[in-house]
């Protein structure tokens, strides 16, 4: 099947949800959005559906993820920053999760200054990967994320942990200077 979702050799059949890209039901919904867009006329292509597509595993603790593992980013030939933080050590943890196990990280590309991965494990962390997810598709550069205010006390604080240390090993000369 090509990019518009159309099996091969039978231009009018569409493959979604059932065709081994991301067997995910919020990826199945994607792909039907990109198949009736092409339907349609359009020319839309499936891009977003293949490996780093947003993932959550409801289990106890929660583990979500987007993006590409640090294995893969490395693999890809990505010079790779890894920052963690115990999900469970922000204040707002106090109100769900406090003293359970699970950690987050952030997996950058130093030379791009790109985050390209984000997992987290923890009570209740599915609803984090969301930013996540808008960061690594949007390529929003970590200089701009630096910038985003995490609310306090809220589950979300444990982006502000992240990325202060992410900026401890930018500012400690980790990073090449921004181009």
């Amino acid at each position: 099947m090509d990019e518009r979702l159309r099996v091969a050799g039978q231009p009018w059949l569409y493959a979604i949800g059932v065709n081994a890209r991301s067997l995910l039901t919020h990826m199945g919904k994607y792909q039907a959005r990109v198949a009736a867009d092409v339907i349609d006329g359009a020319d839309a292509r499936a891009t977003r559906d293949r490996a780093g597509a947003p993932r959550v595993v409801f289990t106890d603790p929660q583990l979500a993820a987007v993006g590409l593992t640090e294995a893969e980013a490395r693999r890809g030939g990505a010079d790779v920053l890894v920052v963690s933080h115990r999900t469970s050590a922000t204040a707002g943890a106090s109100f769900v999760g406090r003293n359970t196990a699970g950690t987050s990280q952030l997996v950058i590309d130093r030379r791009r200054e790109l985050l390209v991965g984000a997992t987290f494990m923890g009570t209740e962390v599915a609803d984090l990967l969301h930013a996540a997810t808008i960061a690594v598709v949007a390529a929003v550069p970590m200089p701009v994320l630096l910038e985003a205010v995490a609310p306090f006390p809220t589950r979300s604080e444990i982006w502000l942990k992240l990325l202060e240390r992410y900026e401890a090993e930018r500012t400690a000369g980790a990073l090449a200077p921004a181009a």
